[in-house]
């Protein structure tokens, strides 16, 4: 699922989801500056979820998670209410990584609807890369996709969303500092994300959806539900194919 073009609608929905995390939340205010340009942290994100999840993404994968590694070290301090945060901390990669499955995983059934139980259990369980190559104990990951149902629902109840959440919600879909063209988008990028959320986290963040909304959203998910499966493989994983490139990865290999 990695290489389909489409997982990318998600994006927004994880992001999101992470920063209504209250430690994340404090990391990104302080020590980022993405919403200035939304377009290299997505590339950055790419690029680690690539590395760590496709086969043919193996001769780069070590040097892409210690970048990453590094860009987090500095990420530590306390947040306005005087609590730790951590780049480092397990809990908090746990987290990351499971919205990044989450988001995914919503796409996914959106695009193609229920997926076989054991295919979806094989996909979940090698979702736990995104933390484990980050340094979170492999013990962490709720051990099977019904666990993590039952963990993420307990998550997302007691997520506290502070006003730098809501800050950087606005900031990122005002897109003031974005080239024209991702300007250009972000209505519907922001319809997108708002349907994809889980609703009390949608209306705490401040997009909430009208009934008009929904419609919208629906209508745009049945369109390219009629389109999207159709286009050629190479086009559905262009994206995956850009960003190797950019590491380096030609067919499998490191480019000299």
């Amino acid at each position: 699922m990695a290489r389909e073009g489409a997982v990318l609608a998600g994006a927004g929905a994880a992001i999101l989801l992470q920063v209504a995390h209250r430690p994340v939340a404090a990391g990104v205010s302080g020590h980022s500056d993405f919403t200035r340009d939304p377009v290299r942290r997505l590339v950055h994100t790419l690029q680690y979820v690539y590395a760590v999840s496709l086969p043919e993404a193996e001769p780069v994968r070590d040097s892409v998670a210690a970048a990453v590694g590094r860009a987090h070290a500095p990420v530590h301090g306390a947040d306005a209410g005087g609590r730790a945060y951590s780049a480092a901390d397990p809990d908090a990669q746990l987290w990351v990584a499971a919205t990044l499955y989450w988001a995914a995983e919503r796409v996914r059934w959106r695009m193609w609807g229920v997926l076989d139980a054991g295919a979806a259990e094989e996909m979940y369980q090698e979702a736990a890369v995104l933390g484990t190559a980050l340094g979170m104990p492999r013990e962490l990951w709720p051990a099977d996709r019904a666990a993590f149902g039952r963990w993420w629902d307990g998550r997302l109840a007691v997520l506290e969303v502070t006003d730098e959440a809501r800050r950087i919600t606005g900031d990122l879909f005002a897109a003031e500092h974005a080239p024209l063209w991702l300007r250009a988008l972000m209505p519907t990028a922001r319809l997108v994300t708002a349907g994809l959320l889980p609703p009390g986290m949608r209306d705490q963040l401040g997009l909430t959806l009208d009934v008009a909304g929904f419609v919208r959203a629906e209508r745009l998910w049945s369109v390219v539900r009629s389109v999207y499966p159709h286009l050629p493989r190479r086009v559905r994983e262009a994206p995956s194919w850009w960003i190797l490139r950019g590491l380096g990865v030609v067919g499998g290999r490191r480019a000299r």
